[in-house]
């Protein structure tokens, strides 16, 4: 399969029933007020692993062969994805392999390991996560679960637009953040799916914009390890199948600067007592900072709520 249609997130969503957490929708009367619209919060960073990133993981696992489940699962990923997949597997008895940086947050090295992975640590100034992954895949005959160019990634992702439309009901617009647009591209067929009149945006920070130059150029764009607190997003490039879905059911880009990130995630710590990423705060950054301007009944998916001690503290000082 090398597209994602409604027809997916729907089967998604079926693999999806009593595994994963259907999520809570925050209102702020005070964001109301600021924005000038009626916006809704899908709070993701209170999905299991504290990030939506469980729902594609499970979702691909879940459609591997009795054969393939038996030779184990092989990931990369510094965070969210790690903890996706190593809880995924533990959920389906699958044997799990997370490639991760040596200077990834201990907290996740922890929770990864936690959750019953083999972490096999890597040093990103000598080697590159890739090429340690190929070599394990080679020697071990794993099936590898990417982080977000994969259809059952995506379409596992999209099942919390799915939930937020299906609980809200149509919205004029969503803004979803954008790294490696696996959660942009799934929540982006799930709004058309239900409301095709829906004006869905991806939000990336503006160090960081290499989908948003990307969508206008009509040609995948890279950036190389951004200097952006929203870690989330510090992908090289969209994915392929990505783009293609970005192209065909995502209305615009926008970008937010690291200040506008900083803003967003003290306000929902502050007025709505909700602990998000910087990574994960991106649509309510665009919303504060008027990035962009929308009008009506709004939804933004809060992607993750995993941030280490001292950046929060950071942040909120």
């Amino acid at each position: 399969m090398s597209d994602v249609t409604f027809e997916d997130v729907l089967a998604a969503a079926e693999r999806l029933e009593g595994v994963v957490h259907r999520t809570p929708i925050a209102t702020s009367r005070t964001l109301d007020e600021r924005v000038g619209a009626r916006v809704y919060l899908k709070c993701e960073n209170l999905q299991r692993v504290g990030a939506f990133k469980i729902r594609g993981a499970y979702n691909a696992i879940s459609r591997l062969s009795e054969d393939e489940r038996r030779r184990g699962v092989l990931a990369y990923s510094s965070g969210n994805h790690a903890q996706g997949v190593a809880l995924a597997g533990r959920l389906l008895g699958v044997a799990t392999t997370i490639v991760m940086p040596k200077d990834a947050p201990a907290t996740k090295l922890a929770a990864t390991r936690g959750y019953g992975a083999r972490v096999v640590l890597y040093d990103r100034a000598e080697v590159s996560r890739r090429e340690v992954a190929a070599q394990l895949q080679e020697e071990g005959g794993y099936s590898v679960i990417p982080p977000f160019d994969h259809p059952h990634i995506a379409a596992g992702q999209g099942t919390a637009a799915l939930e937020l439309f299906q609980d809200k009901g149509e919205l004029d617009f969503l803004l979803v953040p954008c790294g490696g647009a696996g959660l942009l591209g799934g929540s982006a067929v799930a709004a058309k799916g239900l409301a095709p009149r829906c004006r869905v945006y991806g939000v990336e920070p503006e160090v960081g914009d290499d989908a948003t130059r990307s969508f206008y150029s009509g040609e995948i764009q890279t950036v190389r390890n951004p200097p952006t607190i929203a870690d989330g997003t510090r992908t090289e490039s969209v994915g392929k199948l990505n783009f293609e879905l970005m192209r065909r059911h995502v209305d615009a880009m926008h970008t937010v600067t690291e200040e506008a990130i900083v803003e967003a995630v003290r306000f929902l710590f502050f007025r709505l007592k909700l602990v998000v990423e910087p990574s994960g705060a991106l649509g309510v950054a665009a919303l504060l900072s008027g990035a962009v301007e929308v009008t009506g009944r709004v939804g933004v998916i809060l992607s993750g709520g995993n941030v280490d001690g001292p950046t929060m503290a950071a942040i909120l000082s």
